[in-house]
């Protein structure tokens, strides 16, 4: 019996520290969604002033642009993956690289090729793991990404779009992340990046606003304007990717920890009232002991 009330105390101290551990977790990745979420709100005038300014010069002109055009046959499309470089977050990163994949399998019944591009360690390492090739790799930047980290990434996708599928770059780009929808919520989303389907304003909005815009003049010329906006574009489009990703995963992450704490405390509870249950069998025992010691001195006498 001592033994097993031995054990039972060393699963109570395990499950108690591990608790410890969990509940910390949980109020780290708290704090951290209030932070995400402020960039996110940072970042959306800039998003929503540069989407404005592309369509302006897409709609208000008839320029051909190359990231605007599709193209007639696409041979290759790149699909980037945005996970986490850390885990502990549930099923985070298995269900956008489930998206991702599933999305890759649609692209190639179409006849297409696929090169990935992948945002974190998780992402990385499962790839690895299976020996499949990745375009880039972009690791170390998720739980508080910088806005340099997308801009490499829109550099290289840019570089391969502009390269096209024939010279062994990429004739369409899709963004694969998971959105934060609320405390308990992150979805994962496809976005097709380019080319550019550029919207400004959404269907209740334009049922609601009856004003006319302007006509524009645009100086030096629209192509000039489409090359300095368009790559700025890219380049908000996956900074926002990036920080939506960043808020899903702290999200999941605390719902993850808050689970693990409570399945600690039902545990705890389980052990004590085993450990409970031994102490009183040890006691009834002893009593049972002492007692059958008397009756057997009061019989020899």
């Amino acid at each position: 019996m001592g033994a097993q009330l031995r054990v039972y105390k060393q699963k109570i101290s395990s499950a108690q520290t591990t608790k410890k551990i969990t509940k910390a977790m949980e109020l780290i990745a708290a704090s951290r969604i209030q932070k995400a979420m402020a960039r996110v709100r940072a970042s959306a005038p800039f998003a929503r002033a540069v989407t404005r300014a592309v369509s302006a010069v897409a709609t208000h002109s008839n320029v051909q642009h190359p990231l605007t055009t599709e193209r007639e046959v696409i041979r290759r499309s790149a699909v980037v993956i945005f996970a986490s470089d850390r885990g502990l977050a549930g099923a985070f990163n298995s269900q956008i690289l489930r998206e991702g994949l599933q999305l890759s399998e649609l692209l190639k019944s179409q006849g297409k090729d696929v090169e990935y591009y992948l945002v974190g360690r998780k992402a990385v390492g499962y790839f690895q793991f299976r020996r499949m090739t990745a375009a880039g790799e972009w690791v170390g930047d998720t739980d508080t990404p910088h806005f340099n980290t997308a801009e490499q990434i829109a550099g290289a996708l840019l570089d391969a779009y502009d390269r096209g599928g024939e010279d062994g770059g990429v004739d369409e780009i899709h963004l694969v992340y998971n959105k934060f929808v609320s405390m308990m919520t992150q979805s994962p989303e496809s976005v097709r990046l380019l080319p550019l389907e550029v919207v400004e304003a959404s269907e209740a909005e334009e049922s609601s606003s009856q004003a006319v815009y302007p006509l524009y003049e645009f100086e030096p010329s629209p192509e000039v304007v489409l090359d300095a906006l368009l790559p700025t574009y890219v380049q908000s489009r996956v900074f926002n990717a990036l920080l939506q990703s960043s808020a899903a995963k702290h999200a999941a992450t605390q719902k993850a920890m808050k689970s693990a704490s409570d399945n600690a405390d039902k545990l705890i509870t389980d052990y004590t009232r085993l450990r409970n249950n031994a102490r009183q069998a040890e006691i009834t025992q002893q009593i049972a002991e002492i007692v059958g010691g008397a009756d057997a001195l009061a019989s020899g006498k």
